[in-house]
């Protein structure tokens, strides 16, 4: 499998951690010393890789409750053994922009940064 079709496997798993409320698949996706850092309409949020599996598991599955799957990768740059992907996704009612910065370590591509800009409301 190539870089580039690894990394957008981590995208997707990173993606299903939130629409599945999946905390296993947010430990998946992410690098164990990754931040997750953006800001909400309640102010600025920096999180650990346990703190957001712990979010994404205490809020209710869309994928359970039937809301549609919304993931779109606009870009993807790779460097030697790190790499960048803006990707576009609804979670939990809003449309975000993340940028997701990526290493591969351990012979696996795993997000080690996550800056989050809430677009909108999702669907939008």
């Amino acid at each position: 499998m190539s870089d580039s079709e690894e990394i957008h496997n981590t995208i997707q798993t990173y993606f299903d951690c939130m629409y599945e409320s999946s905390a296993e698949k947010a430990h998946a996706a992410f690098h164990p010393n990754a931040k997750i850092t953006g800001h909400t309409p309640g102010g600025f949020v920096e999180m650990s890789v346990s703190d957001f599996a712990g979010f994404v598991a205490a809020n209710p599955s869309a994928k359970e409750a039937g809301e549609p799957a919304y993931l779109d990768i606009l870009s993807l740059e790779i460097s030697g053994q790190t790499a960048v992907a803006r990707v576009r996704d609804d979670y939990l009612g809003s449309r975000y922009l993340d940028t997701l910065s990526f290493i591969n370590t351990d012979s696996r591509w795993c997000i080690y940064n996550k800056l989050f800009h809430i677009e909108g409301a999702a669907g939008g």
